[in-house]
């Protein structure tokens, strides 16, 4: 973690869920790749991932068909921005894991690992969101 980096850590009964801040920025060349490297891991052909809009998950088995999840389980999920902070980049700013992945033994690090290895990169190596000044508080 870097020193700048604060960690907010909600525990619940079934998952972990951490905001990355400030949020990982993830450059362009490797924001293509992680992108054509999920599709191309995805549960539906053999793979791990499911990529949707907002939100990449990694299960812990291939699905049967992309409606047939064949009794896979949910390890987490990585809640991503595409287009920000400029067009062709993508934030990564929460990540969950659920209480299957704890028990598999996953973190926040490893699975975000993961996904950005697509990409050649690690959560710790990724470029960082600046952090703005705190907004003035509301005076009446």
């Amino acid at each position: 973690m870097h020193d700048a980096e604060r960690r907010d850590v909600a525990y619940d009964e079934d998952v972990v869920s951490e905001v990355i801040r400030p949020a990982a920025i993830v450059p362009e060349e490797a924001a293509n790749a992680i992108l054509v490297e999920l599709s191309l891991h995805d549960v539906s052909s053999g793979g791990l991932w499911q990529s949707e809009p907002s939100r990449w998950n990694r299960y812990d088995s291939p699905w049967r068909s992309a409606s047939d999840p064949n009794g896979s389980t949910l390890i987490g999920s990585i809640q991503v921005a595409y287009g920000t902070p400029t067009k062709y980049e993508m934030t990564l700013y929460r990540v969950t894991i659920t209480r299957r992945g704890q028990e598999l033994g996953w973190r926040v690090e490893s699975l975000t690992d993961e996904a950005l290895e697509f990409g050649g990169l690690s959560l710790r190596e990724c470029p960082r969101a600046g952090l703005g000044a705190a907004p003035r508080p509301l005076r009446f």
